[in-house]
């Protein structure tokens, strides 16, 4: 086993697709920080990431069984992107978006709360947190998953760019069109916030 870590990703994988167990296992030691840390980074919860990060492997080891997996050399932006996809999938599956949380994990609504708000005032901040979830909701795919990442994530361009596999001024551009079309659907739906 320790002559296997110092083998480079694609021929750790081609030792796990004959048949190598052990070839996998470096893998996943190699690179389990920087695809749990990415899935924690986009589910913001702990418990989560971790069921995604089976999830990823689970997926990896499928692909790799099955004979699917292309022979790129880039093991790490490959998982990474399984790891992305598998987020939006379950973004997807439960219709809601990531509440924006602090450190301590309180929702950023409640602590900009300065003063104790009556009942209206509560009423109101929720609406209008759910008409952004929905309008987010009718972007384009594209927008719609800058807008998360950026926003709801709090990814840097940069860690949008690579995680979408796009240059850092697609990311930006989607962004920009991502804002312009909602500003667009508050003015034609007279949506005030």
């Amino acid at each position: 086993m320790k002559s296997l870590t110092n083998q480079t990703d694609q021929q750790l994988v081609q030792l796990y697709i004959n048949g190598d167990s052990n070839a996998l296992s470096i893998l996943v030691t190699r690179y389990k920080d920087k695809i749990f840390t990415s899935i924690y980074l986009l589910v913001k919860d702990k418990y989560l990431a971790e069921d995604l990060f089976q999830d990823v492997f689970i997926r990896i080891i499928d692909t790799l069984k099955g004979g699917r997996y292309t022979d790129e050399g880039k093991f790490l932006p490959w998982a990474l992107r399984i790891a992305h996809n598998l987020c939006v999938d379950h973004f997807r599956k439960i219709k809601r978006r990531p509440a924006i949380k602090t450190s301590d994990d309180h929702d950023i609504f409640e602590v900009l709360n300065f003063s104790e708000a009556g009942t209206d005032k509560k009423m109101e901040d929720e609406q209008s947190h759910d008409k952004i979830r929905r309008m987010v909701d009718l972007l384009p795919e594209e927008q719609r998953e800058v807008i998360i990442l950026r926003h709801f994530a709090d990814l840097s361009f940069k860690e949008i760019a690579q995680l979408t596999n796009c240059s850092i001024n697609t990311a930006l551009g989607r962004m920009r069109y991502g804002l312009i079309n909602l500003r667009k659907m508050m003015t034609e739906k007279q949506i005030a916030l």
